[in-house]
């Protein structure tokens, strides 16, 4: 059996850990502390570590765990990730017997141009790709390629369970009833992200059917958003990449 924990690092990061109860995989461990104490607390063995993009509040435990646990480090090839053992693209997949584990490798840039995805046994490990009613800012792409990534996403099933490396929801929330106030899922959404977050739960992972639902960015080819955008470009019928820009440009704009 299979237990996922979302494990806080830095101010906003979740380290996701995966574990059998004796094995355990971690997902962009940023900060290898608060993932020591946790595997050291529950007697567990990190047996492999799995990387989405080069960014150092992802990449940043990776020498240590090398060096505690001599476990395998997954991650795009990219010579700024550290310690590295096993690169990986899009359409790779990888197997681990301990914990026993399969994941088929998504490539999803726009945020960085070597950000990947992991899905398996119902998650999507995503990176900074796509957040709680949100996405990543293109530090390094572009709409038309990000929106790519997101159509990638899209195709899964409505029941992953989409795990995002940051807590941003309410704020993200906050700036999707701008654009999107009108739509009951996501005011829905609202209610029960703001009543967990009262009590210091996470809002992750969410599904997939309710990003589809409520996250403007990966609504862009819904008619109100695209209605949306064509009055936020001023002109009419833009294309998907277009809408999905426009919705990224305004997000962008409102964190000023």
């Amino acid at each position: 059996m299979l237990t996922l924990i979302p494990l806080p690092a830095f101010e906003d990061n979740y380290i996701w850990v995966l574990h059998d109860g004796q094995h355990a995989v971690a997902v962009d461990p940023g900060d290898p502390a608060p993932l020591m104490a946790f595997l050291d607390a529950h007697q567990l063995v990190l047996s492999a570590v799995l990387i989405t993009h080069h960014h150092r509040d992802h990449t940043g435990g990776n020498g240590a765990l090398r060096q505690r646990y001599q476990c395998a480090i997954y991650a795009p090839d990219n010579p700024r990730i550290p310690a590295v053992t096993h690169t990986l693209r899009g359409g790779d997949s990888l197997t681990l017997t301990e914990p026993a584990l399969h994941f088929e490798v998504l490539a999803t840039p726009g945020h960085t141009l070597d950000h990947i995805s992991y899905v398996g046994h119902g998650f999507l490990f995503c990176g900074d790709t796509v957040f709680g009613c949100g996405c990543g800012k293109l530090f390094e792409g572009d709409p038309a390629m990000m929106a790519a990534s997101l159509d990638a996403i899209l195709a899964l099933p409505d029941a992953t369970r989409v795990c995002c490396a940051h807590e941003y929801t309410l704020s993200n929330i906050d700036f999707a009833k701008t654009i999107d106030g009108d739509n009951p899922a996501l005011l829905e959404r609202e209610r029960a992200d703001r009543a967990s977050r009262s009590q210091n739960r996470p809002t992750l992972p969410s599904t997939l059917a309710l990003e589809k639902a409520t996250n403007p960015f990966l609504r862009f080819h819904e008619p109100g958003m695209t209605a949306f955008a064509a009055g936020y470009l001023e002109r009419p019928h833009p294309g998907p990449a277009d809408v999905f820009g426009a919705i990224r440009a305004a997000k962008d704009a409102w964190d000023g």
